[in-house]
């Protein structure tokens, strides 16, 4: 594990002189890939498994019980996925074998952060654990005791045994989606889904992409050659206040003010609109377009209030997540069935008055009628104004994009992480609607942000029947309440495939209540030493995805595949599972049983991944252990060939929306969408109140920063903007000793030349990025690409390369009340707004 440079270079040179005599084998790894294999050397293929919903598979060439090297495995059955990896899934060696690596269970002693602890056994950890989570559920009742279920796409075995625990012992859960901002509200609020997601081999079928804050070509290296791909055969559009590496690559860069997408995308839709380039079949079978409006409230009119048809309407039986609206159509007033997505041939424009049961009458428009008038506002001359986007050009993007479908538009995270993100995701959706590009391939919208959608059922595994969560928002817990936070608080977390004093929301406020002991007990479980692990109580030493089996899954690519031991546990880590179980028996013998007890720990990842399979519908149907154990298997879907084209059985198969989000019921997620169909307008009394019951335009931070303290419009000009890095998955590969390397060892604010003049700051300088909750400090590059009044922060670096301050310390749980009027974990929910955020930038000593 340890060698200096002069042991290093006696190696080279002796493993140099062997290889001069010794004999070589080369094997053959299909077109992508070919390397040398040792005489004696095995190779075991796995998953590289970060949040980066690359989910590429490797081959790792193992002798003498260690990992040599890693390729790409390049062994999926469509040539175009091959090869998939990049430079991070190479390197992971350097974090399996490096200085971090955790060997052994520890326990906490000296202060928390201060990385004091002392060696233990794994009984006397699990011991310990066990006695002061009882203790604290004793005094506090169990949901008092909160983990976070993080990134589930990467680990249905393990991650599932520990919300398995957490079920039985009835803990609090905070869902990962929106803990960290990776939440798309617009999603549930139009489509009634969590995310839907098109494979990134479809990318290439689409006529005319449109990209809204989405650095593909950096963050998304595995499938980036699709993009180009899509370029060739149809055109490639990025909007983006920042000429950032997708841009580079684009046929346009469209330099749009930040957070104005929502102007841009009804722009667009007015001028589609005003010429009669929208799809009109496609508005009245699959969108809520024809949907009656009342003028006096704003409400859909239900069938059951208008006089004519309320008769009707009681004999309609129909789910409770249903509703009967009113359409209008040549033979009259109609009642629209939520459960048949039949042509109706729906008035799509129109106003009228109807009689209601009590005798009144009022005036109604179509919920397009209402669109229209909402864009009368949305000029291209005031869409230029806001968006910084000359008239011209925007009305040129909407006439190619209507002319040459299917439109693909891809929705970042950048672009969501504000408070108003689910206004412009919205308004962007008008696009793909309009043009008729849903449930086609190549077309529709896509988000794209972290491996969190579930594509199967795995409730057999992860919801005991005799279970129940505690389902509370992360921003709550940083709140300190809400409608289902503890009475008496959260007093312990568990936590792991995490790194949350580090890289959560005001990661500060996290500390401080740590130190304080306002949160009495913190275990994490990982295989390095990460920040999280410093300010645990006890930490326990876990496997790395080359070291257990387990069963995975992303939403870029649509194979399910295993991470599978190519190395004995290293030292004395253990799998998840494993803990779980042990923990389990610890808290309560009759939890044992749940975990598979008669069998090892490879033996039971196995037999849970079996059961996962044979429960998990119609999408891993005829799927087999033993048929992943050759390679990884594409799951099933309702599109030819098994194709993940979203919404392609509603459009094809006119199955009413929205398809299921698991792990909920239908009936839990189909309540969004109560008229079966892509809604836009939404009528529930909070978006009448706050005018949104059709997407609009509203002005940055003039809910939050501004309401909050006025002065920050002259104390804080720069916006704060944390990017993801090309060298790290969010905080994972912080410590990577090569990927550091390529970045100088140093991290970096992004700054327009003029902003650093005004503020004396030349390239190189070490700055101070501060506010009136944090600061954190790093190194100046002046970018002319950056745009003026944006400070850009790559994050995901771990405290000790930060002076053990955070990045996080300078943001804020903003809540948009709208995403409070349900809640479904992980699909609506508050969700984590990083760039919600006002800053200035100082030159400081290093």
């Amino acid at each position: 594990m340890k060698m200096d440079r002069r042991d290093f270079m006696k190696a080279g040179a002796a493993a140099g002189a062997l290889a001069a005599f010794q004999p070589r084998l080369f094997h053959y790894m299909g077109e992508a890939a070919a390397t040398e294999l040792d005489a004696g050397e095995r190779v075991v293929r796995s998953t590289c498994s970060p949040n980066c919903t690359g989910a590429c598979g490797f081959n790792a060439h193992v002798s003498d019980g260690r990992i040599r090297t890693l390729i790409q495995s390049a062994d999926y059955p469509e040539k175009e996925y091959n090869p998939r990896g990049c430079l991070r899934g190479l390197s992971m060696m350097n974090l399996i074998y490096g200085k971090d690596r955790l060997k052994y269970p520890l326990i906490r002693t000296g202060q928390r952060g201060d990385g004091e602890f002392k060696k233990v056994s794994w009984e006397e950890a699990l011991d310990h654990t066990a006695k002061r989570l009882k203790e604290i559920m004793d005094k506090n009742g169990p949901e008092a005791v909160a983990m976070t279920i993080q990134v589930p796409g990467t680990g249905y075995v393990n991650k599932g045994a520990f919300v398995r625990l957490a079920s039985l012992a009835r803990w609090t859960m905070h869902h990962g989606y929106d803990q960290n901002g990776d939440l798309p509200m617009f999603w549930p609020m139009t489509f009634g889904v969590q995310t839907e997601e098109m494979e990134s081999l479809e990318w290439r079928n689409a006529r005319y992409t449109m990209i809204h804050g989405s650095n593909i070509i950096q963050t998304r290296l595995p499938d980036a050659q699709h993009l180009l791909h899509a370029k060739r055969n149809g055109k490639v559009v990025v909007f983006d206040p920042d000429f950032c590496s997708t841009a580079a690559k684009a046929d346009e860069w469209v330099p749009i003010k930040p957070d104005t997408d929502a102007a841009m995308g009804l722009g667009i839709a007015k001028v589609i609109i005003d010429r009669g380039l929208y799809d009109a079949e496609f508005l009245r079978d699959f969108t809520d377009m024809p949907i009656l409006v009342r003028k006096d409230n704003g409400k859909r009119l239900l069938a059951s209030q208008m006089k004519d048809l309320a008769e009707a309407a009681t004999q309609r039986k129909i789910p409770d997540y249903r509703s009967l609206f009113v359409i209008h159509n040549v033979k009259g007033f109609s009642i629209l069935d939520p459960e048949n997505l039949q042509p109706t041939g729906a008035d799509l424009e129109g106003e009228y008055a109807v009689e209601l049961t009590d005798g009144s009458r009022v005036e109604v428009r179509t919920a397009m009628t209402a669109l229209r008038e909402v864009l009368r506002d949305y000029t291209l001359d005031r869409v230029s104004a806001i968006t910084e986007v000359p008239s011209e050009q925007i009305e040129r993007i909407a006439v190619e994009a209507a002319t040459n479908t299917p439109v693909h538009v891809v929705y970042g995270a950048s672009n969501y992480q504000w408070y108003n993100g689910d206004l412009k995701g919205r308004a962007l959706s008008l696009i793909p609607v309009l043009t008729g590009s849903i449930g086609k391939s190549g077309g529709g919208i896509c988000t794209l942000a972290g491996q969190y959608r579930i594509r199967f059922d795995l409730s057999q595994w992860w919801f005991p029947r005799e279970g129940g969560l505690n389902w509370v928002p992360y921003l709550h817990f940083l709140q300190g309440g809400g409608p289902r936070y503890p009475k008496n608080g959260i007093k312990a977390m568990i936590g792991g495939w995490g790194n949350p004093f580090d890289q959560h929301n005001m990661a500060n406020r996290l500390k401080d209540r740590s130190a304080s002991g306002d949160i009495e007990f913190v275990v994490t479980f990982d295989f390095q030493m990460t920040t999280s692990c410093q300010w645990s109580d006890v930490v326990f030493p876990a496997t790395s995805w080359y070291e257990n089996h387990e069963l995975v899954a992303t939403i870029l690519h649509p194979y399910l595949q295993l991470q599978q031991p190519a190395i004995k546990p290293m030292f004395e880590s253990k799998p998840a599972f494993w803990v779980a179980r042990e923990l389990a028996k610890r808290l309560n013998p009759e939890f044992e049983k749940y975990f598979f007890p008669e069998l090892d720990t490879d033996q039971a990842s196995l037999k849970v991944i079996e059961i996962l399979l044979a429960n998990g519908g119609a999408e891993t149907k005829g799927i087999t252990l033993e048929m992943l154990q050759k390679g990884p298997v594409r799951l099933h879907s309702p599109a030819p060939n098994d194709r993940q084209i979203p919404f392609w059985e509603q459009i094809h198969d006119r199955v009413p929306f929205p398809p299921r989000s698991y792990p909920p019921p239908l009936a839990a997620t189909a309540k969004f969408l109560r008229s079966g169909r892509i809604e836009f307008y939404k009528d529930e009394d909070l978006f009448i109140a706050t005018g949104e019951q059709l997407p609009v335009h509203k002005e940055t931070f003039v809910e939050t920063e501004y309401k909050q303290d006025p002065s920050v419009r002259e104390k804080y000009k720069l916006r704060f903007v944390t990017k993801n890095s090309l060298y790290r998955v969010h905080s994972t590969h912080s410590n990577n000793v090569w990927l550091n390397e390529l970045q100088g060892n140093k991290p970096k604010l992004l700054l327009n030349e003029a902003d650093a003049k005004e503020r004396g700051i030349k390239t190189g300088d070490f700055v101070e990025i501060y506010n009136n909750r944090g600061k954190t400090k790093a190194y100046a590059v002046i970018d002319p690409g950056c745009r003026m009044g944006t400070a850009i922060f790559e994050e995901g670096w771990w405290a000790r390369y930060l002076k053990n301050e955070s990045y996080n310390s300078l943001t804020m749980p903003w809540i948009k009340p709208l995403h409070e009027i349900y809640f479904v974990p992980g699909i609506w929910s508050p969700t984590t707004v990083w760039n919600e955020c006002l800053v200035d930038v100082r030159r400081v000593s290093a």
